[in-house]
């Protein structure tokens, strides 16, 4: 650990996604010239970690348990699994879909030590051993991570009898959810299929 908070700042900076060393140390130099704004950023970022957890129901980030969208009325025969709490927001963004949501944290990667316990699996099978959710989407990204992801679980709810579908390919392949535009998600929904084996 360096004693120069400058260092110090720009070595912490740098372990954003898609930030490197030149722009991490522009951030800390235009930081230096905005006191205000570092203290209101440092502020903000504290409040990440006192204030925001994850729904019991959901799994979803929140400031409340239950969250907001598990808390309003919703179409509780539908279950939307993604992979990360930003692809909620994606979808909420369509208008397209009323259900409820589940999400994973992730997508299985082994080579990245994503293993199906690191994922907030559990927690989904246990939503699944009602009688009242009769479809459960599973909207992961078009990726080799989320295909592997939506096979696995595709297998592991064959035993439920409950009707698994996978989002269609209005979604281009590479691509990931919360990046995806409002039209691509509604088409991807309303055109979604059968999961299992021998169905198109």
């Amino acid at each position: 650990m360096t004693d120069d908070p400058i260092r110090a700042a720009i070595v912490q900076l740098k372990r954003l996604p898609g930030v490197g060393e030149k722009t991490a140390t522009r951030f800390v130099y235009w930081l230096l010239r905005k006191p205000e704004i570092a203290t209101a950023m440092a502020g903000a970022l504290s409040q990440l970690e006192e204030r925001v957890m994850e729904c019991q129901y959901c799994c979803n980030l929140t400031t409340s348990n239950p969250c907001r969208l598990c808390s309003i009325q919703r179409d509780d025969h539908v279950l939307c699994v993604v992979e990360e709490p930003q692809d909620v927001l994606a979808f909420e963004r369509s208008g397209e879909y009323r259900g409820r949501y589940h999400v994973l944290h992730g997508a299985l990667s082994p080579l990245d030590g994503v293993t199906p316990d690191r994922l907030r699996i559990r927690p989904l099978l246990d939503r699944l051993r009602g009688d009242t959710i009769t479809e459960v989407i599973l909207a992961t990204n078009p990726t080799v991570e989320g295909d592997t992801t939506a096979l696995y679980l595709g297998r592991l709810l064959e035993a439920t009898g409950i009707r698994v579908t996978r989002l269609a390919h209005g979604l281009s392949v590479g691509t990931e959810i919360e990046y995806a535009n409002a039209i691509s998600i509604s088409r991807a929904l309303k055109d979604r299929r059968e999961l299992r084996e021998g169905k198109s």
